[in-house]
């Protein structure tokens, strides 16, 4: 069998295979604590839902322009402009079927072989293999944990060339949590301005789920001449327990968005109508649900974060927004139990699913050795279950 020699250079997506691994094991009936999912644990609300049920009622369930209902674009304009003063047309608009979607689109319209993607470490496990998808090459960039895992303008400047087509930014960030004021933003949209084929891609899809007064910020806000060059993917899954709805926007410059739509009506052709239809009622309907979901984050983050720092040989950074805690354990490279002797974030990870049962996510999928990542979108009893059994397990290996 002679494959592709495009599939040949991914790897499958480490968090979606974990949370497969850990609800296999559940369904054997082990007890497994999953810290692995990306997702709310939260239900999609009651009134998003009934505008889906109303939709299929209506008929609704046949093909939709392959960019998406006008609608929904009207919806996402209205959401930027009363949540972000920023003002978009619907011909900036193109709605697509999730958020890792909407970054695989425009890989493929931006990049050609030897162009280069300014990704920062740590990183969401998709970026380098969906530019690598189209050709591309991931420029992977370490930023530091002292320094809140933030790229720094200075660090920009050495890696940004001619040959930048993209600069991707996360903020909130998965897997770190780390979110970037306005000042920060400017000095980075400053240097890529110097680089005139440099496109900013903002991955904005934690942007409601923020703790501590933090005020989300989009580079887009930072000057006319970023915005011009900033393409924004964002979506409805994360603010509002949506994941299976399969529901992503790109916003941004009208050629890219009109190239990014032509692609999608030779692929995908339109996101789900029937979705299409919930996402207005989340986006045009009442927020309350979403402040009560970051309310229950807040907590169980509060609790993680403290209880990992209590934990001898880890540290974490406490997250400004997300769900997830993204802790250092270098300090148990090297040691064993048993006959195993744990070299990486993989066998970390390894030996909490077969000695405790707990799933997390290697940290070496996001380009950071020695730490793990764990989700705190699941409920506190889990949380306090899973942490007990992770300071068990560290607590039982040798030098």
């Amino acid at each position: 069998m002679g494959l592709s020699d495009r599939i040949g250079r991914i790897k499958p997506s480490p968090t979606l295979a974990v949370s497969a691994k850990s609800k296999a094991m559940k369904a054997q009936g082990i007890d497994v604590v999953s810290f692995g999912a990306g997702e709310p644990d939260f239900d999609t609300p009651q009134h998003i839902k009934e505008a889906a049920i109303q939709a299929i009622k209506d008929g609704f369930t046949k093909y939709t322009p392959a960019s998406g209902i006008d609608e929904l674009k009207e919806s996402v304009c209205a959401k930027f402009s009363r949540d972000n003063g920023l003002n978009f047309d619907k011909s900036q608009v193109v709605i697509s079927c999730g958020g890792k979607h909407a970054f695989y689109n425009l890989a493929q319209v931006l990049l050609n072989p030897g162009d280069e993607a300014i990704i920062p470490a740590p990183y969401w496990v998709s970026y380098p293999d969906m530019v690598r998808l189209a050709g591309g090459t991931p420029v992977i960039v370490k930023t530091e944990e002292n320094n809140g895992f933030k790229l720094t303008p200075d660090t920009l400047d050495t890696v940004l060339t001619d040959k930048t087509k993209i600069v991707v930014i996360n903020s909130p960030s998965n897997p770190t949590g780390a979110a970037y004021t306005k000042k920060e933003l400017t000095d980075l949209g400053n240097v890529i301005l110097k680089y005139p084929n440099a496109w900013v891609i903002s991955d904005e899809i934690y942007e409601k789920i923020v703790y501590d007064g933090y005020t989300f910020v989009s580079i887009a806000n930072c000057g006319e001449e970023i915005r011009k060059r900033t393409l924004i993917i964002h979506g409805v899954s994360k603010t509002y327990a949506m994941t299976g709805w399969r529901i992503g926007f790109t916003v941004g410059d009208a050629a890219i968005i009109k190239a990014v739509s032509m692609l999608q009506s030779q692929s995908t052709s339109n996101p789900t109508s029937i979705a299409q239809k919930a996402a207005v009622a989340a986006l045009n309907g009442p927020q309350d649900a979403v402040s009560k979901m970051v309310s229950a984050f807040h907590e169980r983050r509060n609790y993680t974060i403290s209880r990992l720092n209590r934990m001898k040989g880890v540290t974490c950074l406490n997250p400004q927004g997300a769900f997830y805690a993204f802790a250092n354990l270098n300090s148990f490279l090297g040691k064993g139990y048993k006959d195993t002797r744990l070299n990486s974030g993989y066998d970390l990870a390894t030996y909490l699913l077969e000695e405790v049962n707990v799933a997390v996510i290697p940290g070496d999928a996001f380009g950071q050795k020695g730490y793990l990542r764990l989700s705190f979108a699941t409920s506190m009893e889990e949380i306090k279950k899973g942490l007990d059994r992770i300071e068990e397990a560290l607590g039982k290996l040798s030098s």
